[in-house]
This record gives structure tokens, sequence and C-alpha cells, in this order.
């Protein structure tokens, strides 16, 4: 199984913005997200995480090694990392939720998102289907990891929500993924 999940909260998710690639660790909500996370998670077989901080604090609280890929990165937002999301003008949402391609200036596009997120879902699933894999990500590639996971579009991460350390799970049979749970909170305080 790939047991996905989300990291713990940082300030910066807190109060609201988009933090893409800047680095903050865990807030005290998000130390006792991620603690929630590894008591759910403690008997699985491997963490793959992405490299920020966040996810890397989270990561550890599930007390085995994490290994780290690159791939699983949040969405580069480009000029709009440390925006809050109520300042992004009405126009610019309506440009990226109309192109998959648009992207933010010197930012990244949800079809770059989806080729780096979707092949290394893809070099996780041999072993997922022997064993419980964590990805600990962000909100940008856990909706792309639902998008691969149900063989649809990129563009229908507009219409999920992902909940601050929540868990997804993505099944296996045959080389194909199949979602068999989606924003798990039942194990958070």
């Amino acid at each position: 199984m790939l047991i996905i999940a989300r990291h713990g909260r940082t300030e910066a998710n807190a109060s609201g913005q988009l933090l893409g690639r800047r680095d903050p660790g865990l807030d005290e909500i998000g130390v006792a997200q991620a603690a929630a996370i590894g008591h759910a998670l403690q008997s699985v077989d491997r963490v793959v995480s992405s490299p920020l901080r966040r996810c890397r604090e989270t990561a550890f609280a599930i007390g085995l090694p994490v290994e780290i890929d690159d791939r699983l990165i949040e969405l580069d937002y480009g000029e709009l990392e440390g925006t809050p999301v109520a300042d992004v003008p009405a126009a610019t949402w309506a440009a990226w939720r109309a192109d998959t391609a648009w992207r933010p200036a010197d930012g990244e596009s949800l079809d770059d998102l989806a080729g780096r997120v979707w092949p290394a879902l893809a070099d996780l699933i041999d072993d997922a289907q022997e064993r419980d894999v964590v990805v600990v990500s962000h909100v940008s590639p856990i909706k792309a990891a639902v998008a691969w996971a149900l063989g649809v579009g990129i563009e229908t991460q507009w219409r999920c929500f992902v909940q601050q350390a929540s868990i997804s799970r993505i099944a296996t049979r045959q080389g194909v993924p199949s979602l068999h749970s989606f924003n798990e909170v039942h194990h958070l305080p």
C-alpha cells in the first residue's frame, strides 16, 4: 500500500500563505500532528519524503529511516510564494484553472508537477504491492497522487481539498493504482 501523508502545520500554513519551496519547520500544532501520524503509521515498512523540512520532520516522527525524493517537493509558486491565498488576484486563479500548462512567473505548472510526481509514484508501486510505503509530501503533490491513482488528468487537483496532516491510501494490484482512502484525519488530536 502507498500511504500518502501531508506534512504537519507550519506558521505559514496557519496564516494562509502559498508556501511552496520556502522551508520553515513545523509549528507546535504541526509537531503534534506529526506525532499523531507517527503513531498511526508505526507499523509501516518504508518512508519516503519531500526534501523540505516540514515533510522531513513529519516523516522522522514515524520512527524509520527516511529516504528523500526531490520529485515529491511542493509546487514551485515562483513569485507567488509567501503570498496569502486571499491576495492572489482572481484573474491569476482563473488562468491557472483554465490551463494546466500555465505557470506563475518563475514557477511551475501543474503539468510540470505531474511530470515529476507521477514517475516518483510509479517507481514505488512495485514495492507498495508487497509492503506499506509511506510518502510524506505537500498539498499539490498529494493532489497529483490522487489524480494518478484515479487515472484522471492533473486538472482534477482543483476539485480536491487535502487537510493538513491527513493520510490517503493507494493500493496497487498488478501495477495498477487504486485510491482506497482519501483525507483521513481520525488519527489527529
